[in-house]
């Protein structure tokens, strides 16, 4: 590909070397470097790619592009532009014959419920008869064929490539999550959306945000990349945030949700049990009741964006009540651990002080004996929310194991003396300290009796623990599986 077509749309300037060149491949990881690429050096937090030019020119690079001044051999075409991450938006896009023009796209973006609810999304989609191809937490899958991208939104060059691939394989959606990191990196730069669903906004990320604000405002992104007659956004109506999504997006259509606030589509009756949901939801003054697999009043929420969304591009009821009935629920997220004991195991994601309480407040509806809650905190991420989520486990459940979860480069003990100040605000709350997980869930499961329900939080659909620099294998679904059996 000539460099006029791969970077149609970026501000550049030619330091040296042949604009006339062929290129064969793009690349931002120095070690994936192939014969006749072009390098982008992305300046990371970590790492700075500038400083792997060489490494990527000695696989074969042929040219490099730059935000920064550096040396690169003869013959080597060298690019500058202000941004690498917002060029390398347009230069993947141009790569890969923008794909998203081919596909229809649906960003889903808020702080809980975003892997639920494009799962639900593709449920319905798939039931109505589209080949729809989903992107997020869990993987990137189309048909048959997935792949780990190793986050929630991956680099552009991933993201343009698995749109390529989806366009190959015949799909007509594409369902994605879509970070704050993603929106505030330039990672969905140039993405044509064609809707944005918001399901709810608290605290998290602000180890890297620093305030709900700058949180705030990454996410709204989304909402205003809308462009263009048939593209709608869906927002939840009960979230305190919502008149900022509204007004994001005020160029489209908007549709809203809610169980409290008038919406559009708005839910009541609801029942909850440890097999499921059910509820009502009503729309133009038609009322379609709905059991499904899912439990919790945050799974009704997530139920009802997927059901606004559907219902906006036209997808019938009967259609979207039988897909989400249907859905046996998402990994990680409420997963019932089998079990032939008296009392019941639950394995959730919830790494936030909300998405604790929201499961929390599933539980406390559902148990029937004591609330044991299993649950730590990651580390190198947002400090602030520790206490919060101490607070909160303390004051749903009957007894608390603090232990923990992926500590990263702190120390386990330094994370969990941070949690328990928001514990000790509870009065009476009753907890112990057991540093090591597998203990930690292996003494919940001793201490199990009849009727008891015990949620083991933090890691969901992990099949690793994070410690130093080492990536262990480790899986709470699992291990809680291998204690019941004794």
């Amino acid at each position: 590909m000539k460099l006029e077509q791969l970077f149609d749309g970026v501000d550049y300037e030619i330091i040296s070397g042949d604009p006339e060149i062929e290129i064969s491949g793009v690349q931002y990881d120095s070690r994936k470097a192939t014969p006749a690429s072009l390098f982008v050096a992305i300046t990371g937090f970590k790492s700075d790619g500038h400083l792997f030019a060489s490494d990527a020119i000695n696989k074969g690079a042929i040219a490099v592009l730059v935000e920064k001044e550096i040396e690169v051999p003869a013959g080597v075409l060298l690019i500058r532009t202000a941004n690498t991450r917002q060029a390398l938006a347009f230069v993947a896009r141009n790569y890969y014959g923008k794909p998203d023009s081919h596909l229809k796209v649906i960003g889903v973006t808020g702080t809980n419920g975003k892997t639920t609810t494009t799962h639900l999304i593709k449920a319905i989609l798939d039931e109505a008869g589209k080949r729809t191809a989903i992107l997020g937490t869990l993987y990137a899958k189309i048909g048959e064929i997935e792949m780990d991208l190793g986050r929630t939104t991956p680099e552009a060059l991933e993201i343009q490539e698995f749109m390529s691939l989806c366009c190959r394989e015949k799909a007509d959606y594409l369902v994605m999550e879509v970070s704050s990191h993603a929106l505030d990196l330039h990672r969905v730069d140039q993405i044509q959306f064609d809707a944005a669903i918001f399901t709810n906004l608290t605290q998290d990320h602000l180890d890297y945000h620093l305030h709900m604000e700058n949180y705030l405002q990454s996410k709204l992104k989304l909402f205003k990349m809308l462009k263009g007659d048939n593209c709608f956004s869906i927002i939840n109506a009960d979230d305190v945030y919502t008149d900022s999504f509204r007004e994001a997006s005020r160029q489209v259509r908007c549709l809203s949700y809610g169980l409290d606030a008038a919406a559009d589509v708005q839910a009541g009756q609801l029942s909850f049990s440890l097999t499921g949901s059910s509820f009502e939801y009503e729309h133009k003054g038609q009322i379609m009741p709905i059991n499904m697999q899912l439990i919790g009043r945050f799974s009704v929420y997530n139920a009802l964006a997927a059901i606004t969304y559907s219902l906006a591009a036209g997808i019938e009821s009967s259609i979207i009540i039988k897909a989400i009935e249907e859905l046996p629920g998402v990994a990680g997220r409420f997963e019932q651990v089998p079990s032939q004991r008296d009392f019941t195991i639950i394995v959730d994601y919830a790494h936030t002080p909300d998405g604790l309480e929201n499961i929390l407040k599933a539980a406390r509806q559902i148990v029937q004996n004591r609330l044991i809650t299993v649950f730590g905190c990651g580390g190198d991420r947002d400090k602030g929310k520790r206490p919060l989520m101490g607070e909160i486990a303390a004051r749903y459940s009957n007894f608390c194991i603090v232990t923990s979860d992926n500590p990263r480069s702190e120390e386990p003990e330094a994370i969990i003396a941070d949690i328990i100040p928001g514990l000790d605000q509870v009065e009476n709350s009753r907890y112990a300290i057991i540093v090591d997980r597998r203990e930690a869930i292996h003494h919940a499961v001793n201490i199990g009796k009849k009727g008891d329900l015990i949620i083991i939080a933090g890691k969901g659909h992990e099949t690793y623990q994070l410690v130093k620099d080492k990536v262990l294998e480790f899986d709470d679904r699992k291990v809680a599986a291998e204690f019941l059996k004794g």
